[in-house]
């Protein structure tokens, strides 16, 4: 059972960036819960994903969308490497480390218009190419702004902070720029403009209701073992 996991909700629900021992639920309780537009943070623990999570002083660097909830579990859309698809929602949450996970939610849910103009955006940015350089302008994606385009797409609402790389590590002076320099190949594109994950969690247009973690032993218990995705 949920252990003071699920905070139902309104607006009025703060951000919590830090899991707590009693946020823990399993991912069938948590499934339970999700909205179609929902947006699911995880956190993968490899670089140069655990470099983004450090550089913007947080724990998450990944993030997908809830696009599916008509099959025998939700379906979670995202930019992953090598390009962008579905992926069933216990397979994402697999993925994360100790399943941390947060799920949040537009102060105003989707409503079915928006939830099939969802659906079309996903659609189409199926197959692009992951971008490894984290350009907002490039012809590729990458999670953030695969999140933030998609519900701009169907709600008309834009998350996150626009950010160039020279603010972004101006923030946080500790960050690793000898593993950016090496990623970028020796120089860092300082104007080059991004949005990353934490600034997606950090915006106050979503409601984040839940925030913990997500028992991985049933991790598969209750779904079809073929997934809903990849």
């Amino acid at each position: 059972m949920m252990a003071g996991a699920i905070l139902m909700g309104t607006p009025a629900i703060g951000h919590a960036m830090e899991a707590t021992e009693s946020a823990t639920a399993t991912l069938q309780e948590l499934a339970g819960q999700l909205q179609i537009g929902d947006v699911v943070f995880i956190r993968i623990p490899r670089a140069p994903f655990t470099k983004v999570a450090s550089t913007t002083s947080s724990w998450t660097n990944h993030v997908g969308i809830v696009s599916d909830l008509s099959g025998n579990e939700p379906v979670i859309s995202e930019s992953r490497v090598p390009f962008a698809g579905d992926t069933s929602w216990s397979r994402f949450v697999g993925r994360s480390d100790n399943g941390r996970v947060a799920l949040a939610r537009l102060s105003q849910p989707l409503d079915q218009t928006q939830q099939t103009s969802l659906r079309q955006a996903v659609k189409a940015r199926q197959g692009i190419l992951y971008d490894t350089g984290f350009d907002l302008h490039s012809n590729r994606q990458f999670c953030s702004r695969y999140v933030r385009e998609v519900l701009e797409d169907a709600a008309g609402v834009s998350l996150g902070e626009t950010e160039d790389f020279h603010t972004l590590l101006q923030r946080n002076p500790q960050a690793d720029q000898t593993f950016w320099r090496m990623w970028y190949f020796g120089s860092i594109p300082w104007q080059r403009e991004t949005v990353t994950p934490a600034s997606l969690l950090r915006d106050n247009k979503l409601v984040v209701y839940f925030d913990g973690h997500a028992d991985n032993r049933t991790s598969t218990a209750g779904f079809d073992s073929k997934g809903s995705g990849k």
